[in-house]
């Protein structure tokens, strides 16, 4: 569903995101616009979505359609395993923001965009200036995935990964945390906010397939 009700709704559930202070005239050329961009053939796609939204699954889906596939969190993987450290999900927040704030916000992206060629996917987008360097290229689209807290939850307890969370109040407390951080963290709800398109991910795999399958 579109963030907070607002602006017109593309068919299912991709939807248009909601620039502020439009008019209804500017909003409905804004909603033409993506529709068009829509009836391109998508080559370069990003994710960014709340924690157990299903940003993997829709990563194994565009793989499954010949799509190359780039994790900004594995380049954050990369660099804990040479420091020897585990490979939990605090160590990564932590990680993630000190390369940031050494390198520049964009880090993680730009050394992603150097492996781009051809159709590619690219998970795990936390900060807008991640956002704002990949739209550099004019085929980039940002497709933002989120789903009930409840639902997400459960769904992050089935995984197995060393999650920093053992109940949903506290799962509810770290993805506060994690949705505004400092100019050089996780602002994850400034990225979703900056999303092309948003997907609703409630139902069952194959729903969210059949509304993935709408973006190609």
């Amino acid at each position: 569903m579109r963030n907070k009700g607002k602006g017109p709704v593309l068919p299912s559930a991709l939807q248009v995101k909601d620039p502020d202070k439009q008019s209804h005239l500017q909003l409905h050329k804004k909603h033409l616009q993506n529709v068009q961009k829509m009836k391109k053939k998508v080559r370069f796609i990003g994710l960014t979505g709340t924690n157990g939204s299903g940003k993997g699954e829709a990563a194994a889906y565009f793989k499954k359609k010949g799509y190359s596939y780039f994790s900004l969190s594995d380049l954050i993987r990369e660099e804990l395993q040479k420091n020897g450290k585990e490979l939990t999900r605090d160590n990564l927040i932590e990680k993630g923001n000190e390369l940031r704030d050494t390198h520049g916000p964009a880090m993680l992206a730009q050394q992603a965009r150097k492996k781009v060629k051809g159709k590619t996917v690219i998970d795990s987008i936390r900060n807008p200036f991640e956002v704002e360097y990949l739209r550099i290229d004019k085929e980039f689209i940002l497709l933002a995935i989120d789903a009930p807290v409840e639902l997400r939850y459960e769904r992050v307890k089935k995984r197995g990964r060393k999650e920093s969370a053992s109940t949903l109040q506290e799962f509810i407390k770290k993805e506060e945390e994690e949705m505004t951080g400092s100019e050089k963290g996780q602002q994850l709800r400034r990225c979703m906010k900056m999303a092309d398109f948003v997907i609703f991910n409630d139902g069952t795999l194959e729903d969210f397939q059949l509304k993935l399958e709408e973006m190609l």
